[in-house]
């Protein structure tokens, strides 16, 4: 069964990682970045799928992805050549310079639906500091009157 697979978030912990799982997309629209959050994304050229690839040389269900998660719980995708009932695309798939059916995508993948029509896979960590007041009543900030500036900006001397 799939769960739906959101960014991980902040805790009340010290430090937790953000994570997200991106597409940067290059197809005849453009540069773009799609953050990916739903358990299942279809992609291709007509109207109704998730994320749209503008160019002639997409199929108008290309592919699918649908998020998926290890044994130890961290979340990937996986993408899929066609539409969701199992129809392949005209061109297919190439991830890193190979024909695929199906494959779990990892940071970096390079995914290559057309001519000209690419798509780089990113899973993005990084550490997030929570933002919570600190109610500690000896916790405070000393100044040093060294620092302290005159009107003239010259530092004061005491």
């Amino acid at each position: 069964m799939l769960q739906n697979c959101p960014p991980e978030r902040m805790t009340d912990q010290a430090v937790q990682p953000e994570k997200e799982h991106c597409l940067i997309i290059q197809d005849d629209k453009g540069r773009r970045v799609v953050r990916l959050s739903q358990p299942v994304y279809s992609l291709g050229r007509f109207h109704d799928c998730d994320i749209r690839l503008r160019s002639q040389f997409v199929s108008r269900h290309h592919a699918t992805l649908i998020c998926c998660f290890t044994e130890e719980g961290e979340s990937f995708y996986r993408i899929i050549d066609g539409d969701a009932k199992g129809k392949i695309s005209s061109n297919g798939l190439r991830i890193n310079g190979r024909k695929v059916l199906s494959y779990d995508l990892k940071h970096g993948d390079k995914i290559v639906f057309g001519p000209q029509v690419i798509a780089v896979y990113e899973y993005r960590q990084r550490d997030q500091f929570p933002t919570q007041p600190n109610n500690d009543p000896f916790d405070i900030t000393l100044i040093d009157p060294a620092m302290m500036m005159s009107d003239d900006d010259e530092p004061t001397q005491l």
